[in-house]
């Protein structure tokens, strides 16, 4: 299940510094059941040592922006939109029922009001479809140097561990999710980028600790219970941080 939720600002724009994901998903958190919140960012979906939250949120989306590198800040201009997906539709309903009961919201301490809360139609996909990335995909693996001192390595798209990758992840999504996840052979999977170049890098930067991820049109081919777990929870690592959310553009 996925929601769009539309804010207008009480004084026409939303000045944000560039690494805003973070008051995003404390956003999120915040305008939820407390007991609903505080359950899922101590517990979540647990898979083993992992613990998948199964949400996901764009970047923020406005027809005009305005980027500021001397301040390192983002001005948004009304109306502003933020698509939010979670397998776990309880999320979605306590979020827009909050948001309906208050005429104002904050985001970074700047004044907001909430305008409208739309739910999307569900997509199904059979088959190879494009989608795009309205919040980039991040894979990585952490390493070790010859120190034996951690290091983590961002994959790329042209990489093989780059779907191989994100294959697996679906599958551990999935076993977390459902007592008994669908069949699949991850390495079926198939996540090809078409429409993706240098420019579509994204270096973020979430609660002091650097991510890379990608931006750009990729073709898609998953078992459609593997698709819906794409499609809501989003593609590849640290959905709940705002990574991974895409939207299809056609089929192909």
């Amino acid at each position: 299940m996925r929601i769009v939720i539309k804010f207008d600002t009480e004084k026409g724009n939303l000045t944000l510094p560039i690494h805003y994901n973070h008051l995003i998903q404390a956003f999120i958190y915040r305008n939820i059941d407390e007991t609903l919140a505080t359950r899922l960012h101590e517990e979540g979906y647990p898979y083993e040592k992992r613990k998948f939250k199964l949400f996901t949120f764009s970047r923020l989306l406005s027809h005009k922006r305005r980027l500021n590198t001397t301040e390192r800040t983002i001005t948004l201009y009304d109306p502003i939109y933020l698509k939010i997906g979670s397998l776990h539709t309880d999320i979605l309903e306590s979020l827009a029922v909050h948001l309906i009961k208050k005429e104002e919201i904050a985001i970074n301490r700047q004044k907001c009001r909430f305008a409208a809360v739309e739910v999307e139609m569900p997509v199904e996909a059979d088959g190879a479809v494009l989608v795009r990335a309205i919040s980039p995909i991040t894979v990585y693996s952490t390493l070790f140097n010859k120190e034996g001192k951690k290091k983590t390595y961002f994959y790329n798209p042209w990489e093989k561990e780059f779907a191989k990758l994100i294959g697996e992840n679906l599958v551990r999504k999935a076993t977390a999710f459902y007592e008994k996840p669908p069949e699949a052979e991850p390495q079926n999977f198939k996540i090809k980028p078409v429409r993706v170049s240098k420019r579509n890098e994204v270096i973020a930067n979430f609660k002091g600790y650097w991510i890379k991820g990608w931006t750009g049109i990729y073709e898609l081919s998953l078992p459609r219970p593997y698709f819906e777990i794409a499609y809501n929870a989003g593609l590849g690592s640290k959905n709940s941080q705002g990574f991974g959310m895409v939207e299809i553009v056609k089929e192909t």
